[in-house]
Protein backbone atom coordinates (compact mmCIF):
# COMPACT_ATOMS: atom_id res chain seq x y z
CA UNK A 1 0.00 0.00 0.00
CA UNK A 2 2.79 2.43 0.94
CA UNK A 3 4.56 1.74 -2.37
CA UNK A 4 1.34 2.48 -4.25
CA UNK A 5 0.90 5.80 -2.47
CA UNK A 6 4.55 6.69 -3.16
CA UNK A 7 3.96 6.18 -6.90
CA UNK A 8 0.74 8.21 -6.81
CA UNK A 9 2.49 11.05 -4.93
CA UNK A 10 5.31 11.02 -7.46
CA UNK A 11 2.87 11.23 -10.38
CA UNK A 12 1.05 14.15 -8.74
CA UNK A 13 4.36 15.97 -8.28
CA UNK A 14 5.34 15.41 -11.92
CA UNK A 15 1.92 16.57 -13.12
CA UNK A 16 1.98 19.69 -10.95
CA UNK A 17 5.48 20.63 -12.05
CA UNK A 18 4.44 20.11 -15.69
CA UNK A 19 1.44 22.40 -15.20
CA UNK A 20 3.64 25.11 -13.65
CA UNK A 21 6.29 24.75 -16.37
CA UNK A 22 3.63 25.00 -19.08
CA UNK A 23 2.15 28.08 -17.42
CA UNK A 24 5.55 29.76 -17.35
CA UNK A 25 5.93 29.31 -21.11
CA UNK A 26 2.62 31.08 -21.64
CA UNK A 27 3.69 34.31 -19.91
CA UNK A 28 4.51 37.23 -22.24
CA UNK A 29 8.17 37.56 -23.12
CA UNK A 30 8.67 40.67 -20.96
CA UNK A 31 8.19 38.66 -17.76
CA UNK A 32 10.72 35.93 -18.43
CA UNK A 33 13.84 37.93 -17.58
CA UNK A 34 13.54 37.60 -13.79
CA UNK A 35 16.92 36.35 -12.63
CA UNK A 36 17.27 34.18 -9.57
CA UNK A 37 17.82 36.37 -6.51
CA UNK A 38 19.70 33.53 -4.80
CA UNK A 39 22.37 33.61 -7.51
CA UNK A 40 23.18 37.27 -6.90
CA UNK A 41 25.89 38.58 -4.58
CA UNK A 42 24.79 40.34 -1.41
CA UNK A 43 24.10 44.09 -1.68
CA UNK A 44 27.16 46.21 -1.05
CA UNK A 45 27.56 48.54 1.90
CA UNK A 46 26.59 52.11 1.12
CA UNK A 47 28.79 55.07 1.97
CA UNK A 48 26.87 58.32 1.51
CA UNK A 49 28.31 61.27 -0.34
CA UNK A 50 27.72 64.24 1.97
CA UNK A 51 27.65 66.44 -1.14
CA UNK A 52 24.17 65.06 -1.78
CA UNK A 53 22.98 63.67 1.56
CA UNK A 54 24.38 63.49 5.07
CA UNK A 55 23.18 61.84 8.27
CA UNK A 56 21.16 64.76 9.62
CA UNK A 57 17.44 65.44 9.97
CA UNK A 58 15.94 67.28 7.02
CA UNK A 59 13.01 69.66 7.36
CA UNK A 60 10.27 69.60 4.72
CA UNK A 61 11.93 72.17 2.48
CA UNK A 62 15.25 70.31 2.59
CA UNK A 63 13.52 66.98 1.99
CA UNK A 64 11.70 68.43 -1.02
CA UNK A 65 14.93 69.88 -2.39
CA UNK A 66 16.70 66.51 -2.10
CA UNK A 67 13.88 64.61 -3.81
CA UNK A 68 13.67 67.10 -6.67
CA UNK A 69 17.44 67.15 -7.14
CA UNK A 70 17.63 63.35 -7.12
CA UNK A 71 14.83 63.10 -9.67
CA UNK A 72 16.63 65.60 -11.91
CA UNK A 73 19.98 63.83 -11.51
CA UNK A 74 18.59 60.35 -12.20
CA UNK A 75 15.73 60.83 -14.69
CA UNK A 76 16.01 57.26 -15.96
CA UNK A 77 15.67 55.75 -12.48
CA UNK A 78 13.33 58.07 -10.57
CA UNK A 79 9.98 59.81 -10.83
CA UNK A 80 8.69 62.24 -8.21
CA UNK A 81 5.01 62.72 -7.53
CA UNK A 82 2.72 63.90 -4.73
CA UNK A 83 -0.34 62.00 -3.54
CA UNK A 84 -1.83 65.08 -1.84
CA UNK A 85 -1.14 67.64 0.86
CA UNK A 86 -1.11 67.69 4.63
CA UNK A 87 -3.48 69.89 6.59
CA UNK A 88 -0.89 72.67 6.61
CA UNK A 89 -0.29 72.37 2.89
CA UNK A 90 2.90 70.31 2.80
CA UNK A 91 3.21 67.93 -0.16
CA UNK A 92 3.04 64.21 0.56
CA UNK A 93 5.92 63.25 -1.70
CA UNK A 94 6.54 59.83 -3.20
CA UNK A 95 9.62 58.97 -5.24
CA UNK A 96 9.53 55.95 -7.56
CA UNK A 97 12.90 54.24 -7.91
CA UNK A 98 12.98 51.72 -10.75
CA UNK A 99 14.43 50.98 -14.16
CA UNK A 100 10.99 52.06 -15.40
CA UNK A 101 10.04 54.94 -13.10
CA UNK A 102 7.32 56.52 -15.25
CA UNK A 103 5.60 53.46 -16.65
CA UNK A 104 4.38 50.26 -15.07
CA UNK A 105 6.52 47.28 -16.07
CA UNK A 106 4.27 44.48 -17.29
CA UNK A 107 4.46 41.56 -14.89
CA UNK A 108 6.67 43.40 -12.39
CA UNK A 109 5.31 44.19 -8.90
CA UNK A 110 4.89 47.57 -7.22
CA UNK A 111 6.13 47.80 -3.61
CA UNK A 112 6.43 50.67 -1.17
CA UNK A 113 7.82 52.06 2.03
CA UNK A 114 6.01 54.68 4.12
CA UNK A 115 7.84 56.62 6.81
CA UNK A 116 6.99 59.11 9.54
CA UNK A 117 3.26 58.33 9.88
CA UNK A 118 3.87 59.48 13.44
CA UNK A 119 5.61 62.85 13.16
CA UNK A 120 7.84 62.32 16.20
CA UNK A 121 9.25 59.05 14.82
CA UNK A 122 11.53 60.36 12.05
CA UNK A 123 14.34 57.77 11.88
CA UNK A 124 12.47 55.99 9.09
CA UNK A 125 12.03 59.31 7.28
CA UNK A 126 15.80 59.79 7.11
CA UNK A 127 16.58 56.13 6.33
CA UNK A 128 14.24 56.27 3.36
CA UNK A 129 16.15 59.26 1.97
CA UNK A 130 19.35 57.25 2.29
CA UNK A 131 17.67 54.23 0.73
CA UNK A 132 16.83 56.39 -2.29
CA UNK A 133 20.40 57.64 -2.56
CA UNK A 134 21.76 54.12 -2.11
CA UNK A 135 19.56 52.65 -4.85
CA UNK A 136 20.19 55.31 -7.50
CA UNK A 137 23.94 55.51 -6.85
CA UNK A 138 24.40 51.72 -6.83
CA UNK A 139 22.38 50.73 -9.89
CA UNK A 140 25.37 50.58 -12.24
CA UNK A 141 27.77 48.92 -9.79
CA UNK A 142 25.73 46.59 -7.56
CA UNK A 143 24.22 43.48 -9.19
CA UNK A 144 21.63 43.00 -6.46
CA UNK A 145 20.37 46.58 -6.67
CA UNK A 146 20.28 46.39 -10.47
CA UNK A 147 18.24 43.16 -10.30
CA UNK A 148 15.84 44.72 -7.80
CA UNK A 149 15.25 47.89 -9.83
CA UNK A 150 15.01 46.01 -13.13
CA UNK A 151 12.24 43.83 -11.76
CA UNK A 152 10.43 46.03 -9.23
CA UNK A 153 8.88 49.49 -8.99
CA UNK A 154 9.71 50.87 -5.54
CA UNK A 155 7.56 53.74 -4.26
CA UNK A 156 9.10 55.59 -1.31
CA UNK A 157 7.14 58.05 0.84
CA UNK A 158 9.59 59.50 3.37
CA UNK A 159 6.97 61.37 5.40
CA UNK A 160 3.24 60.77 5.70
CA UNK A 161 2.98 63.29 8.55
CA UNK A 162 5.20 66.30 7.73
CA UNK A 163 3.13 68.62 9.94
CA UNK A 164 3.73 66.44 13.00
CA UNK A 165 7.44 66.27 12.25
CA UNK A 166 7.61 70.06 12.09
CA UNK A 167 6.66 70.38 15.79
CA UNK A 168 8.65 67.38 17.08
CA UNK A 169 11.89 67.80 19.02
CA UNK A 170 15.15 66.00 18.40
CA UNK A 171 16.37 63.96 21.37
CA UNK A 172 12.85 63.20 22.65
CA UNK A 173 12.61 59.45 23.10
CA UNK A 174 9.07 59.25 24.53
CA UNK A 175 5.90 61.31 24.63
CA UNK A 176 3.36 62.43 22.08
CA UNK A 177 4.46 65.87 20.90
CA UNK A 178 4.40 65.73 17.10
CA UNK A 179 2.93 62.24 16.96
CA UNK A 180 -0.40 63.49 15.59
CA UNK A 181 -1.28 65.52 12.53
CA UNK A 182 -2.08 69.24 12.74
CA UNK A 183 -5.65 68.46 13.86
CA UNK A 184 -4.54 66.15 16.65
CA UNK A 185 -5.40 62.85 14.90
CA UNK A 186 -3.26 59.73 15.11
CA UNK A 187 -2.96 58.77 11.44
CA UNK A 188 -2.34 55.13 12.29
CA UNK A 189 -5.76 54.99 13.98
CA UNK A 190 -7.57 56.72 11.11
CA UNK A 191 -8.22 53.94 8.58
CA UNK A 192 -11.34 51.78 8.19
CA UNK A 193 -11.14 48.72 10.42
CA UNK A 194 -12.33 45.19 9.78
CA UNK A 195 -13.03 44.22 13.39
CA UNK A 196 -14.62 47.39 14.68
CA UNK A 197 -16.30 50.45 13.21
CA UNK A 198 -13.89 53.36 13.21
CA UNK A 199 -15.83 56.60 13.70
CA UNK A 200 -12.82 58.92 13.59
CA UNK A 201 -13.14 61.60 10.92
CA UNK A 202 -10.95 60.91 7.90
CA UNK A 203 -7.90 63.14 7.60
CA UNK A 204 -6.33 64.56 4.41
CA UNK A 205 -3.20 62.47 4.90
CA UNK A 206 -5.02 59.16 5.35
CA UNK A 207 -7.53 59.99 2.62
CA UNK A 208 -4.61 60.61 0.26
CA UNK A 209 -3.04 57.26 1.14
CA UNK A 210 -6.35 55.43 0.69
CA UNK A 211 -6.75 56.98 -2.75
CA UNK A 212 -3.13 56.13 -3.60
CA UNK A 213 -3.36 52.44 -2.76
CA UNK A 214 -6.70 52.13 -4.53
CA UNK A 215 -5.01 53.14 -7.80
CA UNK A 216 -1.78 51.13 -7.58
CA UNK A 217 -1.88 47.45 -6.71
CA UNK A 218 0.92 47.21 -4.19
CA UNK A 219 2.10 43.70 -3.43
CA UNK A 220 4.29 44.43 -0.41
CA UNK A 221 4.73 47.37 1.96
CA UNK A 222 6.69 48.41 5.02
CA UNK A 223 5.67 51.18 7.42
CA UNK A 224 8.59 52.57 9.42
CA UNK A 225 8.03 53.57 13.06
CA UNK A 226 10.06 54.26 16.20
CA UNK A 227 9.80 53.58 19.92
CA UNK A 228 10.54 49.85 19.82
CA UNK A 229 12.68 47.32 17.97
CA UNK A 230 10.40 44.76 16.33
CA UNK A 231 8.66 43.78 13.09
CA UNK A 232 4.93 43.70 13.82
CA UNK A 233 2.50 41.95 11.48
CA UNK A 234 -1.34 41.83 11.08
CA UNK A 235 -3.81 41.70 12.47
CA UNK A 236 -3.38 44.75 14.70
CA UNK A 237 -6.94 44.52 15.95
CA UNK A 238 -8.95 41.73 17.51
CA UNK A 239 -12.68 41.09 17.94
CA UNK A 240 -12.19 40.95 21.72
CA UNK A 241 -10.43 44.29 22.19
CA UNK A 242 -12.09 46.45 24.86
CA UNK A 243 -10.52 48.64 27.54
CA UNK A 244 -7.08 47.09 27.77
CA UNK A 245 -4.88 47.91 24.80
CA UNK A 246 -1.47 46.51 25.75
CA UNK A 247 0.23 43.81 27.73
CA UNK A 248 1.71 46.48 30.02
CA UNK A 249 -1.65 48.05 30.85
CA UNK A 250 -3.32 44.67 31.07
CA UNK A 251 -0.86 43.66 33.74
CA UNK A 252 -2.05 46.67 35.73
CA UNK A 253 -5.75 45.96 35.27
CA UNK A 254 -5.44 42.15 35.22
CA UNK A 255 -8.63 41.99 33.17
CA UNK A 256 -7.31 40.91 29.81
CA UNK A 257 -4.69 38.64 28.34
CA UNK A 258 -3.33 39.82 25.00
CA UNK A 259 -3.71 37.13 22.37
CA UNK A 260 -2.61 36.92 18.73
CA UNK A 261 -5.11 37.86 16.04
CA UNK A 262 -3.94 35.82 13.08
CA UNK A 263 -4.57 36.35 9.37
CA UNK A 264 -5.11 33.52 6.88
CA UNK A 265 -1.59 34.35 5.63
CA UNK A 266 0.03 34.14 9.05
CA UNK A 267 2.88 31.94 7.76
CA UNK A 268 3.75 34.54 5.11
CA UNK A 269 3.56 37.48 7.51
CA UNK A 270 5.81 35.73 10.00
CA UNK A 271 8.27 34.98 7.22
CA UNK A 272 8.29 38.58 5.97
CA UNK A 273 8.82 39.86 9.51
CA UNK A 274 11.67 37.39 10.07
CA UNK A 275 13.33 38.45 6.82
CA UNK A 276 13.54 41.99 8.15
CA UNK A 277 14.46 41.03 11.71
CA UNK A 278 17.16 38.49 10.80
CA UNK A 279 18.85 40.79 8.30
CA UNK A 280 18.84 43.58 10.89
CA UNK A 281 21.94 43.98 13.03
CA UNK A 282 20.05 43.67 16.36
CA UNK A 283 16.31 43.14 15.92
CA UNK A 284 16.26 39.33 15.87
CA UNK A 285 17.89 39.17 19.32
CA UNK A 286 14.53 40.17 20.75
CA UNK A 287 16.00 42.35 23.49
CA UNK A 288 13.56 44.72 25.19
CA UNK A 289 14.25 48.43 24.74
CA UNK A 290 13.50 49.09 28.42
CA UNK A 291 12.79 47.01 31.47
CA UNK A 292 9.12 48.07 31.39
CA UNK A 293 8.61 47.09 27.72
CA UNK A 294 8.19 43.61 26.27
CA UNK A 295 10.90 41.52 24.64
CA UNK A 296 9.96 39.95 21.32
CA UNK A 297 11.07 36.44 20.40
CA UNK A 298 13.17 36.59 17.21
CA UNK A 299 12.33 40.30 16.98
CA UNK A 300 8.81 39.82 15.59
CA UNK A 301 5.29 39.99 17.00
CA UNK A 302 1.68 39.77 15.99
CA UNK A 303 0.29 43.29 16.32
CA UNK A 304 -2.72 42.41 18.47
CA UNK A 305 -0.60 40.20 20.72
CA UNK A 306 1.56 43.25 21.44
CA UNK A 307 -1.37 45.64 21.89
CA UNK A 308 -4.62 45.82 19.88
CA UNK A 309 -5.46 49.01 18.03
CA UNK A 310 -8.33 50.15 15.83
CA UNK A 311 -7.87 51.90 12.48
CA UNK A 312 -4.32 50.79 11.63
CA UNK A 313 -2.90 51.13 8.14
CA UNK A 314 -1.51 47.62 7.75
CA UNK A 315 -4.79 45.82 8.50
CA UNK A 316 -6.65 48.11 6.10
CA UNK A 317 -4.27 47.49 3.21
CA UNK A 318 -4.33 43.74 3.70
CA UNK A 319 -8.09 43.25 4.07
CA UNK A 320 -9.22 45.85 1.55
CA UNK A 321 -6.54 45.46 -1.13
CA UNK A 322 -4.57 42.29 -0.41
CA UNK A 323 -1.32 44.23 0.10
CA UNK A 324 0.94 42.61 2.69
CA UNK A 325 2.29 45.33 4.98
CA UNK A 326 4.49 44.93 8.04
CA UNK A 327 5.05 47.64 10.67
CA UNK A 328 8.79 48.06 11.23
CA UNK A 329 9.71 49.57 14.60
CA UNK A 330 13.36 50.47 14.05
CA UNK A 331 14.50 52.59 16.99
CA UNK A 332 14.02 52.35 20.75
CA UNK A 333 14.15 56.13 20.95
CA UNK A 334 11.47 57.81 18.89
CA UNK A 335 13.52 60.85 17.89
CA UNK A 336 17.18 60.07 18.65
CA UNK A 337 19.94 62.64 18.14
CA UNK A 338 21.14 62.99 14.56
CA UNK A 339 24.62 61.63 15.29
CA UNK A 340 23.02 58.19 15.77
CA UNK A 341 21.44 58.09 12.31
CA UNK A 342 24.47 56.49 10.66
CA UNK A 343 24.23 53.59 13.12
CA UNK A 344 20.55 53.14 12.34
CA UNK A 345 21.30 53.06 8.63
CA UNK A 346 24.00 50.42 9.12
CA UNK A 347 21.59 48.35 11.21
CA UNK A 348 18.77 48.53 8.64
CA UNK A 349 20.36 48.73 5.20
CA UNK A 350 20.36 45.00 4.39
CA UNK A 351 16.91 44.48 5.95
CA UNK A 352 15.33 47.22 3.84
CA UNK A 353 16.66 45.71 0.60
CA UNK A 354 15.98 42.05 1.41
CA UNK A 355 12.42 42.82 2.57
CA UNK A 356 11.50 44.39 -0.78
CA UNK A 357 12.91 41.41 -2.68
CA UNK A 358 10.28 39.19 -1.04
CA UNK A 359 7.74 40.58 -3.52
CA UNK A 360 9.28 38.08 -5.96
CA UNK A 361 8.34 35.07 -3.86
CA UNK A 362 5.20 33.01 -4.47
CA UNK A 363 2.98 33.09 -7.55
CA UNK A 364 2.41 35.71 -10.21
CA UNK A 365 0.80 35.78 -13.61
CA UNK A 366 -2.08 36.97 -15.77
CA UNK A 367 -5.79 36.36 -16.20
CA UNK A 368 -7.05 36.42 -19.80
CA UNK A 369 -10.27 35.78 -21.64
CA UNK A 370 -10.43 33.21 -24.45
CA UNK A 371 -9.33 35.88 -26.95
CA UNK A 372 -6.16 36.50 -24.93
CA UNK A 373 -7.39 39.88 -23.69
CA UNK A 374 -6.51 40.76 -20.07
CA UNK A 375 -9.35 40.69 -17.56
CA UNK A 376 -9.24 43.65 -15.18
CA UNK A 377 -10.45 43.36 -11.58
CA UNK A 378 -10.83 39.59 -11.62
CA UNK A 379 -11.11 38.38 -8.03
CA UNK A 380 -8.64 35.78 -6.83
CA UNK A 381 -7.86 33.98 -3.63
CA UNK A 382 -5.74 31.09 -2.50
CA UNK A 383 -8.01 28.27 -1.39
CA UNK A 384 -8.12 28.16 2.40
CA UNK A 385 -6.86 31.75 2.69
CA UNK A 386 -9.97 33.88 2.75
CA UNK A 387 -8.50 37.29 2.05
CA UNK A 388 -8.45 37.90 -1.68
CA UNK A 389 -6.78 40.14 -4.23
CA UNK A 390 -7.48 41.43 -7.74
CA UNK A 391 -5.94 41.69 -11.16
CA UNK A 392 -4.67 44.98 -12.58
CA UNK A 393 -5.95 46.54 -15.79
CA UNK A 394 -3.34 44.40 -17.55
CA UNK A 395 -4.75 41.23 -15.99
CA UNK A 396 -1.71 40.84 -13.70
CA UNK A 397 -1.70 39.35 -10.23
CA UNK A 398 0.86 38.57 -7.55
CA UNK A 399 0.68 36.69 -4.25
CA UNK A 400 3.51 36.12 -1.80
CA UNK A 401 3.51 32.48 -0.69
CA UNK A 402 5.96 30.07 0.92
CA UNK A 403 6.98 26.83 -0.84
CA UNK A 404 4.13 24.31 -1.07
CA UNK A 405 1.11 23.13 -3.03
CA UNK A 406 -1.82 25.52 -3.53
CA UNK A 407 -5.08 26.03 -5.38
CA UNK A 408 -5.92 29.39 -6.93
CA UNK A 409 -9.60 30.32 -7.21
CA UNK A 410 -10.42 32.87 -9.91
CA UNK A 411 -13.72 34.63 -10.56
CA UNK A 412 -14.73 37.46 -12.86
CA UNK A 413 -18.19 38.74 -13.70
CA UNK A 414 -19.46 37.13 -16.90
CA UNK A 415 -16.96 34.28 -16.83
CA UNK A 416 -17.02 30.76 -15.48
CA UNK A 417 -14.88 30.49 -12.36
CA UNK A 418 -11.74 28.39 -12.34
CA UNK A 419 -9.63 26.57 -9.80
CA UNK A 420 -5.97 25.92 -10.69
CA UNK A 421 -3.47 23.80 -8.81
CA UNK A 422 0.13 24.98 -8.67
CA UNK A 423 3.31 24.56 -6.69
CA UNK A 424 5.58 27.24 -5.21
CA UNK A 425 9.30 26.61 -4.87
CA UNK A 426 11.99 28.47 -2.97
CA UNK A 427 14.23 29.40 -5.88
CA UNK A 428 11.94 31.59 -8.00
CA UNK A 429 8.33 32.73 -8.35
CA UNK A 430 5.84 30.46 -10.06
CA UNK A 431 4.56 32.07 -13.26
CA UNK A 432 0.96 31.18 -14.03
CA UNK A 433 -1.49 32.12 -16.76
CA UNK A 434 -5.23 31.68 -16.27
CA UNK A 435 -7.75 31.73 -19.11
CA UNK A 436 -11.42 32.24 -18.26
CA UNK A 437 -14.25 31.15 -20.53
CA UNK A 438 -17.51 33.11 -20.88
CA UNK A 439 -20.09 31.72 -18.50
CA UNK A 440 -23.26 30.02 -19.66
CA UNK A 441 -26.47 31.62 -18.47
CA UNK A 442 -29.67 30.02 -17.33
CA UNK A 443 -32.55 31.07 -19.58
CA UNK A 444 -34.26 34.12 -18.10
CA UNK A 445 -31.42 34.75 -15.64
CA UNK A 446 -29.02 37.67 -15.69
CA UNK A 447 -26.43 35.93 -13.53
CA UNK A 448 -23.79 33.34 -14.36
CA UNK A 449 -24.37 29.83 -13.09
CA UNK A 450 -23.27 29.26 -9.47
CA UNK A 451 -19.85 30.94 -9.34
CA UNK A 452 -17.19 29.25 -7.28
CA UNK A 453 -16.20 32.50 -5.61
CA UNK A 454 -18.26 35.68 -5.67
CA UNK A 455 -17.28 38.85 -3.79
CA UNK A 456 -19.56 39.80 -0.95
CA UNK A 457 -21.31 43.20 -0.91
CA UNK A 458 -19.95 46.05 1.14
CA UNK A 459 -16.40 47.29 1.65
CA UNK A 460 -13.98 46.00 0.61
CA UNK A 461 -16.02 45.22 -2.51
CA UNK A 462 -13.78 42.59 -4.08
CA UNK A 463 -12.59 40.50 -1.14
CA UNK A 464 -14.04 37.66 0.80
CA UNK A 465 -14.48 38.53 4.47
CA UNK A 466 -15.27 36.04 7.21
CA UNK A 467 -18.37 36.81 9.32
CA UNK A 468 -17.73 39.88 11.45
CA UNK A 469 -17.63 39.00 15.16
CA UNK A 470 -20.41 40.40 17.31
CA UNK A 471 -19.81 43.04 19.93
CA UNK A 472 -22.69 42.50 22.32
CA UNK A 473 -24.32 45.79 21.45
CA UNK A 474 -21.08 47.74 21.24
CA UNK A 475 -19.18 49.86 23.72
CA UNK A 476 -20.75 52.75 25.57
CA UNK A 477 -19.36 56.24 25.14
CA UNK A 478 -17.66 55.95 28.55
CA UNK A 479 -16.02 52.68 27.50
CA UNK A 480 -14.93 54.20 24.21
CA UNK A 481 -13.42 57.23 25.95
CA UNK A 482 -11.51 55.09 28.44
CA UNK A 483 -10.33 52.79 25.66
CA UNK A 484 -9.13 55.71 23.55
CA UNK A 485 -7.39 57.34 26.50
CA UNK A 486 -5.53 54.20 27.53
CA UNK A 487 -4.57 53.45 23.96
CA UNK A 488 -3.13 56.95 23.50
CA UNK A 489 -1.26 56.69 26.79
CA UNK A 490 0.36 53.41 25.81
CA UNK A 491 1.23 54.62 22.30
CA UNK A 492 2.90 57.73 23.71
CA UNK A 493 4.89 55.72 26.23
CA UNK A 494 5.97 52.70 24.22
CA UNK A 495 5.64 53.28 20.46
Amino acid sequence: MSKRWTIISFLILVYTCYRCTWAQTQIPEQTNNIELEAALPEPRAYVPDSQYLDFVYHNHEELTKFLRATSARYPNLTALYSIGKSIQGRELWVLVVSASPYEHMLGKPDVKYVGNIHGNEPVGRELLLHLIQYLVSSYDTDQYVKWLLDNTRIHIMPSMNPDGFAVSKEGTCDGGQGRYNARGFDLNRNFPDYFKQNNKRGQPETDAVKDWISKIQFVLSGSLHGGALVASYPYDNTPNARICRSSALCAMFQTYSAAPSLTPDDDVFKHLSLVYAKNHAKMSRGVACKSATPAFENGITNGAAWYPLTGGMQDYQYVWYGCMEVTLEISCCKYPPAYELRKYWEDNQLSMIKFLAEAHRGVQGFVFDNNNNPIERASLKIKGRDVGFQTTKHGEFWRILLPGYYKLEVFAEGYSPREIEFVVVEQHPTLLNVTLQPSKRIEGSLSPISPLYRPLPGPPPHLYRPPTPGYGGGESSIFSSITSGLNNLYSNLFG
